[in-house]
């Protein structure tokens, strides 16, 4: 199949791209993450996508605009549930961008990733699927979890200490209270 793959950085892509590749899948990736802060952050994993598909000779289009304050307006009245809108509305560009340009499917690398939540992944890529009219291809590529990471540190690649947004930047480092 001709797959487009969204592609929330270089190191969640590493698995999924050999696993497809491997299964004869044309892929091409999907960059668009409007979540990512600071813009520091944004650059760096843009950079490492770029690096990335350098190496691996991999197709991508690229969504670098910076679009945190529509992210901050959508998440902010309600941040504990900040990763149903961060899910949506990034494989809801993937799935148009791939109906529009005669993919057969469309996926994601947020499903590489132990921390994210692969049932609504699931359940808003087969939605999206319906209304695009373009295949949602759900694939479990945790099991390549730690094979992933020693591709990236081999590759040198920029390896994130947080999910990408604001809010996940915050839980990462700022010490919980105690009360």
């Amino acid at each position: 199949m001709n797959i487009l793959l969204h592609v929330c950085c270089a190191n969640c892509a590493i698995y999924p791209v050999k696993v497809l590749r491997e299964q004869n899948h044309q892929v091409t990736g999907y960059f668009f993450n409007p979540n990512i802060h600071p813009f520091q952050e944004f650059e760096r994993r843009l950079n490492a996508v770029r690096d990335y598909a350098e190496c691996t000779e991999l197709t991508m289009i690229y969504r670098d605009d910076y679009l945190l304050e529509e992210f901050l307006a959508q998440t902010a009245p309600s941040p504990e549930s900040r990763c149903g809108y961060c899910y949506q509305s990034r494989l809801e560009e993937t799935a148009r961008f791939a109906a529009q340009n005669d993919y057969e499917a469309f996926s994601t690398s947020l499903l590489y990733s132990r921390f994210q939540q692969h049932d609504t992944i699931r359940e808003y890529g087969q939605a999206l699927a319906r209304r695009y009219s373009v295949e949602f291809l759900y694939r479990d590529f945790r099991t390549g979890w730690k094979e992933g990471i020693d591709a990236s540190r081999a590759m040198g690649l920029y390896r994130q200490q947080y999910c990408g947004c604001i809010y996940s930047e915050k839980d990462r480092y700022h010490p919980k209270s105690s009360n």
